[in-house]
């Protein structure tokens, strides 16, 4: 037993139970891991703020980021894949949104802690 553990007791015992219930399983945080690879992009930050405010289509997207539509395209699909945006086609165009709310929860929180 550590001198720690001993000093702490049942107190010590308590806190590594609740710390267990809080730690994601080793699926869950690679998948954390993963999701914070795809929004570690700066790019890729750009375009969810692009379409954060509703739909947007991909000329949009590149006219505002100063990008060419196929750099762009590739990055969505990236955000796709990820479960952070989706799309929809009306006719030949294709217009993007935030997957869910959840998204833009998560924007929001980010740059809130980030401005503190």
């Amino acid at each position: 037993m550590t001198a720690h553990k001993e000093h702490l007791g049942e107190e010590h015992d308590a806190l590594v139970k609740r710390g267990q219930s809080h730690v994601p399983d080793e699926k869950t945080a690679k998948e954390l891991s993963e999701l914070f690879k795809v929004v570690s992009d700066p790019t890729r930050i750009k375009i969810l703020w692009a379409i954060g405010g509703g739909e947007v289509c991909v000329c949009c997207i590149s006219e505002l980021l100063g990008m060419s539509v196929s750099a762009v395209s590739h990055q969505l699909k990236t955000l796709r894949q990820a479960h952070l945006v989706k799309a929809r086609r009306e006719g030949r165009n294709i217009y993007y949104s935030l997957d869910d709310h959840h998204v833009k929860i998560l924007l929001d929180v980010l740059l809130e802690h980030m401005e503190e």
